[in-house]
């Protein structure tokens, strides 16, 4: 009589671990600075701002960061302070996470670069990766300052989660990078002040898991 085969104990491989990117928006600047092209103005926060800001940073406290990057200019720190207070890891600063250089357009509003400029100001992406703002940054080199920082980010962070506080624009671009997208393509996606929007990176795909997530509003009455 033949005997059974045993059944060899085959161990799993252990799943690659998992980094994810939480890519945070400022929040909302000082009203005169309200639907034009700001870029590299160093504007503060609004009073509504700095209540979004406490709000995000409220919401932060429940989860598990390990480290955090973040722009230099002052609407992203004043959005940044109120979760550094409350014993979040200290940030690291990196220059190359600044907003967009808009060039002429710089502190025009949308109606006012449409007239001068003779584009729709929601084809401003497909602006920017076609012809660039004039004086200002093209598609190509907003990426090759954004996309060094993104690797520094993903080579020193492998299975964490990390937070980067930066702006609209590189939100987008990091989007880009990431999900292997032409930088227009991200004008379907909202980005509005003082969001999260969640990206998972796993050995095989980028998976986003959360799209612009809005404490502010999402969890208060």
């Amino acid at each position: 009589m033949t005997k059974p085969l045993k059944k060899k104990n085959v161990r799993k491989p252990e799943p690659a671990p998992v980094t994810r990117l939480l890519l945070i928006r400022h929040a909302e600047v000082e009203v005169k600075y309200h639907r034009i092209f700001g870029g590299r103005i160093d504007m503060n926060l609004s009073p509504r701002g700095r209540r979004m800001a406490r709000t995000l940073a409220g919401y932060l406290q429940g989860k598990t960061l390990e480290a955090i990057y973040a722009s230099p200019m002052k609407r992203v720190q004043q959005t940044l302070a109120p979760v550094l207070r409350q014993g979040a890891p200290a940030q690291k600063i990196l220059p190359g996470l600044r907003e967009i250089d808009f060039g002429d357009w710089t502190g025009l509003g949308w109606q006012a670069v449409s007239r001068r400029f003779g584009f729709a100001a929601h084809e401003w992406l497909d602006q920017i990766e076609h012809h660039g703002a004039p004086h200002g940054e093209d598609g190509k080199r907003f990426r090759a300052r954004v996309e060094p920082c993104v690797r520094e980010i993903l080579s020193g962070h492998a299975g964490q989660n990390v937070a980067v506080f930066c702006h609209g624009g590189v939100i987008r671009m990091i989007l880009a990078i990431l999900l292997e997208l032409p930088l227009p393509k991200t004008n379907s996606f909202e980005i509005e002040y003082a969001s999260i929007t969640q990206v998972a990176l796993h050995p095989h795909m980028a998976e986003v898991e959360l799209l612009n997530f809005t404490p502010w509003r999402d969890l208060v009455a």
